[in-house]
């Protein structure tokens, strides 16, 4: 039996340590691997400047005095912007630029998301020829719609509508959306739906309650570039709109120019009430708009 003086006085043994792992040789950092910073930040400095140069030129039109050759908007003048708002009915053509936007973006996002879902979801006989036709149409230049539409509206009496933009704007982006929203839609697992099925969910209501919300990035996305091309695009306004008080912004800034003169200030102006919503959009929805896109490049 060991007493308690006995274990005092025993001698302690030292826990020999363990040897350090031995690090493993850096490997000889070659001259490529990294590069200086220099050589990253001048292409980079060359592609901005190229890129801001053009912006600060239409600013300098639009805010120095008409006739001023100052490379400098100093003093600064907005009688251009009042000139192209107030004369020019800019303040019309932009709000026929929104409504045939808005619209545009509500009937791509509706339609194109129940053509997505069945193709998403459903086998049927058509589904690879069909999704060949939409991926060919995407090669169709928007000009050679211009006869046929222009036939068909004529038929409907809808020649000088801004219904007819809307219709002929969203038959030109229902099918590359149809396509994206179908790659939103396979990447959620089919078992979330089975899932609320067994819960006593119908079909609709599953969809509504459960893939809905996961498909907003792929909304976003698919919605902004349907808007920004009706915003954007110059042939089917001037082609279906002829009163000047149903003209849209992209025709508006085509009355700046003439054969003979062209107001540069005024025209300047112009671009930049075009631009600022855009760049505007983009700014808050740039987060949801790259994950939208970079989902639905995904195949699920």
């Amino acid at each position: 039996m060991i007493t308690k003086d006995a274990e005092i006085s025993a001698p302690v043994v030292p826990v020999p340590r363990a040897a350090p792992p031995q690090q493993r040789p850096r490997k000889a950092r070659r001259a490529w691997d990294e590069a200086p910073r220099w050589q990253i930040y001048l292409p980079l400095g060359i592609y901005l400047l190229f890129t801001l140069i053009p912006f600060y030129w239409i600013l300098l039109f639009a805010l120095r005095p008409a006739g001023s050759t100052s490379l400098v908007p100093w003093p600064m003048t907005f009688e251009h912007f009042e000139k192209v708002w107030t004369e020019r009915s800019f303040g019309t053509y932009f709000q026929n630029s929104v409504l045939i936007g808005v619209a545009t973006l509500v009937m791509t996002t509706v339609i194109a998301l129940a053509g997505g879902y069945a193709l998403a979801r459903f086998d049927f006989r058509v589904k690879r020829g069909f999704m060949l036709a939409l991926l060919c149409s995407q090669f169709v230049p928007g000009a050679l719609l211009l006869v046929p539409l222009f036939q068909i509206f004529a038929e409907l009496r809808m020649i000088n509508s801004l219904g007819s933009v809307v219709i002929a704007e969203t038959v030109f982006q229902l099918p590359l959306s149809m396509i994206l929203i179908s790659g939103f839609i396979r990447n959620v697992p089919y078992s979330l739906e089975e899932a609320a099925w067994v819960d006593g969910c119908n079909r609709f209501t599953a969809f509504r309650i459960v893939v809905l919300p996961l498909l907003r990035p792929g909304l976003i996305a698919v919605g902004s570039f349907a808007f920004v091309h009706a915003w954007n695009h110059f042939l089917f306004a001037l082609m279906f709109l002829s009163n000047q008080d149903k003209q849209t912004i992209p025709v508006g800034l085509n009355t700046l120019m003439s054969a003979d003169s062209v107001d540069l200030g005024a025209l300047a102006a112009g671009g930049i009430i075009a631009a600022v919503p855009v760049v505007v959009v983009f700014a808050f929805i740039q987060k949801w708009l790259i994950t939208g896109f970079s989902a639905g490049a995904v195949k699920g």
